[in-house]
């Protein structure tokens, strides 16, 4: 078999592997041209991250597949921890179709990157000490803190362990509010506000807990011992509910 005949087949495979998955929420470029089948991240840009992360310790919080963990090493981290809980099945998923951390393994494999390099933990973000992990020059919290119950303790915990850079992604509340009509109906003002979600009034899904307002989510990383602290909204005039989302880059002057 030729080199050109045997890439063919092992991509072939590696799509089999990947199919035979139920769902995938990150859509991760594998080898061979294969792609995993999920919808996030929806625009990478956005998020701002720096195309080097040359010999930065790396954290990835509520990793899912992994998209940002691989991320951080193809930027060039030394390492990249990953860690979730596995408590979010967006409010439609089924037990067995969240496979732990079976996708990320299948990926991680796939790109090559060691256990040694590319590390992951199922853990609480609650839980997440320097004892436990040691310390990041880097932490991602991407899509994590509205289905938080304390938003705030978890931002603690994270800044505790993180020693310059914090990047976080989360619902907000500037232009979409369930409790003020939905689309169009948000907190435009840059009011400091969080709602709270007891059922599933947010997106259907009992597990979204809290929304912020951009405002908001900037001064709760500023409250957490970032001292620089810099917020966008990933779309400026959204259309729908999962485009309301915002950024905060929260940095720790030397």
């Amino acid at each position: 078999m030729d080199e050109k005949t045997q890439a063919h087949a092992a991509a072939e495979e590696l799509e089999r592997r990947v199919a035979a998955f139920p769902y995938w929420y990150h859509r991760i470029e594998l080898p061979g041209g294969v792609v995993t089948p999920g919808w996030a991240p929806l625009d990478i840009p956005a998020y701002r991250v720096p195309e080097s992360l040359q010999g930065q310790r790396v954290l990835d919080v509520g990793a899912w597949d992994g998209f940002w963990s691989f991320e951080a090493l193809k930027r060039g981290a030394s390492q990249a921890v990953a860690i979730d809980d596995f408590s979010d099945f967006l409010g439609s998923l089924s037990s067995s179709d969240r496979k732990a951390w079976d996708t990320f393994d299948l990926c991680q494999d796939a790109l090559g990157y060691s256990q040694e390099r590319c590390q992951r933990q199922e853990l609480s973000v609650y839980d997440a000490t320097e004892e436990r992990l040691g310390r990041f020059d880097t932490v991602f919290c991407f899509g994590l803190l509205y289905h938080l119950r304390h938003p705030l303790l978890a931002l603690d915990r994270l800044s505790a362990l993180c020693d310059r850079d914090i990047y976080i992604e989360c619902a907000i509340l500037d232009d979409f509010s369930p409790y003020r009509g939905g689309l169009g109906h948000g907190y435009p003002g840059g009011q400091m506000v969080m709602e709270f979600y007891p059922g599933s009034q947010y997106g259907r899904n009992a597990t979204n807990w809290w929304a912020p307002t951009l405002a908001c989510l900037a001064r709760m990383v500023y409250a957490a011992g970032f001292q620089e602290v810099a917020a966008w909204k990933l779309t400026d005039n959204p259309d729908h509910q999962a485009t309301c989302r915002g950024f905060v880059h929260g940095r720790k002057l030397d």
